[in-house]
C-alpha cells in the first residue's frame, strides 16, 4: 500500500466520461474528496484487509454507457410525484426551508414511531454517516464493523484518526455478530452494521441483529445502516428503529436514494436518541445541506406507495431473471436482498471491466480474498438482458 491515487483527478479523467463510473461512485463524495486513495502493490484500490477494487486506467477509451449498472441506483425514479413537487416548489428556491424541513421531520417521525427530536436530516444518508464519524472520532478510538462492508463511515473515521477493527463475514456473508461483540474493547466508540450489506447484498437475521443491538448498545453506540431494507423482499429482517423507544443507544440510517429513486436529489435521515443527535448538532447542523426542492420531493415520495411497491416488484423480477441466467451459466452468486448482486468470476477484475465497458455496460469489480468478483446493480429488464448477453460472451 505504498501507492496513492487522487480521487478528484481519477473521476475527472476518462472514468467520469464513461458515465457508469467503473470506480466507486462515492470516491469524491464529501469533505474528503481530496484525500488520496491507497493502492496495493497490484494497483488496486485498497478497501479493506479482505477487499480490493479494480478500476480502469484514466486513458481508457470507452463508448457511450448504455447500461449503468455500477452505482446501485433505482432506474425507475424519481417518481412523478416527486418530479411534480420539485417543479412546483422551485419558484421558492430563494428561501430557506426550515419550516418545510421540520414538517418533513414530523412526517418521518410519525412513520418511524418516534418523536421528532429523534430525527436528523441530511443530503443523503452518506452525509450523515460522515458527520457521525467526524464527531465521534475527533479524539481517536476504534470502530468495529464487518469486512466487507460499506466504507463511507469507516473511511471518514480513519481519516480523522480512528482505528478500524474489521471482522470477516460468516460463510453465508452475514455479519458475524458474536465475533463483532468480542472485538469491542475499552477504546471502541462505535459499532457499524450495514444490513442488508453492501457490497455483498447479504442479510443478517432480524431477531439476531435486534438482540445484538439491544445488548451491545448498553456498552457502545451501534450504527445500523438500512439503506436497502425496503428492497429486502422475502428477508428475515426488521428495522432497528424500534429500539429507540426502549431508550437503546442505536443510530439507524435511511435514504431516499434507493426505494424512492432519488439518488441525485439527495435526501436521507438518521433516527437516534436525542442526546446523541445533540452531540452532532453541536459540531455541524443536520439538514442544512438539503435543498428546498429536495424537501418537497422527499415528502411526496414518502406518500407514493404505488411507486415504492412498483420499484420493489420490478427490482425483484429483474433480479430473478439475473439469477436464472447466472444459474444457467454456472455462476455462484450471493443471494441478495438489495438492488445489486455480487458473484465470483473466472477472469480478472480488470479484464471484466475492460470488456463490459467496451460493450457500453458499467459494473464494479472487487477482488475479495484475492479472487475476482463482479458486482452488478439491478437495472431495468432490458438493461439486465444486455448485461446477461455481454456476460455470456466473456471467455
Amino acid at each position: 500500500m505504498n501507492q496513492t491515487i487522487d480521487r478528484r483527478n481519477l473521476l475527472k479523467s476518462g472514468l467520469m466520461a464513461i458515465g457508469g463510473m467503473a470506480i466507486a461512485p462515492h470516491l469524491t463524495a464529501g469533505a474528503f474528496e481530496r484525500t488520496p486513495l491507497s493502492l496495493d502493490p497490484e494497483s488496486r484500490i485498497y478497501r479493506s484487509p479482505m477487499v480490493r477494487e479494480n478500476f480502469l486506467p484514466a486513458d481508457f477509451k470507452a463508448p457511450k454507457i448504455t447500461a449503468r449498472l455500477s452505482a446501485n441506483e433505482n432506474p425507475y425514479g424519481p417518481p412523478m410525484s416527486a418530479q411534480k413537487a420539485v417543479a412546483e416548489s422551485v419558484k421558492n428556491g430563494n428561501r430557506y426551508a426550515w419550516k418545510e424541513m421540520y414538517d418533513l421531520i414530523d412526517k418521518i417521525a410519525k412513520k418511524e414511531g418516534v418523536t421528532a427530536d429523534h430525527i436528523m436530516m441530511g443530503p443523503g444518508s452518506s452525509d450523515l454517516l460522515e458527520k457521525v464519524a467526524l464527531v465521534t472520532f475527533m479524539k481517536g478510538g476504534n470502530i468495529v464493523s464487518a469486512d466487507p462492508c460499506y466504507m463511507s463511515l469507516v473511511s471518514v473515521a480513519k481519516s480523522v484518526g480512528a482505528t478500524w477493527k474489521p471482522v470477516p463475514c460468516t460463510a453465508d456473508w452475514s455479519h458475524d455478530l458474536k465475533a463483532m461483540e468480542a472485538a469491542i474493547d475499552k477504546d471502541t466508540k462505535l459499532v457499524y452494521v450495514c444490513n442488508p450489506n453492501n457490497p455483498t447484498g447479504a442479510i443478517t437475521k432480524g431477531q439476531d441483529l435486534l438482540d445484538f443491538c439491544s445488548r451491545v448498545s448498553e456498552k457502545v453506540p451501534v450504527f445500523v445502516d438500512e439503506a436497502y431494507i425496503e428492497l429486502a423482499v422475502g428477508a428475515d429482517t426488521q428495522s432497528m428503529v424500534s429500539l429507540l423507544t426502549q431508550k437503546k443507544n442505536v443510530i439507524v440510517a435511511r435514504t431516499f436514494s434507493k426505494i424512492m429513486g432519488m439518488a441525485g436529489i439527495r435526501v436521507g435521515y438518521i433516527a437516534a436518541q436525542p442526546a446523541f443527535l445533540e452531540t452532532i448538532n453541536k459540531i455541524t447542523r443536520g439538514g442544512m445541506g438539503i435543498s428546498y426542492t429536495s424537501i418537497f420531493a422527499a415528502s411526496a415520495s414518502l406518500d407514493d406507495k404505488d411507486f415504492q411497491g412498483n420499484t420493489r416488484k420490478l427490482n425483484h423480477e429483474a433480479k430473478t431473471y439475473l439469477y436464472e441466467n447466472l444459474d444457467k451459466m454456472g455462476y455462484k452468486y450471493i443471494p441478495s436482498y438489495t438492488n445489486f448482486v455480487l458473484f465470483p468470476i473466472s477472469i480478472s477484475g480488470k479484464e471484466l471491466l475492460t470488456k463490459m465497458t467496451a460493450k457500453g455496460i458499467a459494473v464494479r469489480s472487487f477482488d475479495i480474498q484475492n479472487k475476482p468478483w463482479c458486482r452488478v446493480s439491478i437495472g431495468t429488464m432490458d438493461e439486465m438482458k444486455a448485461f446477461v448477453g455481454a456476460l455470456g460472451q466473456l471467455s
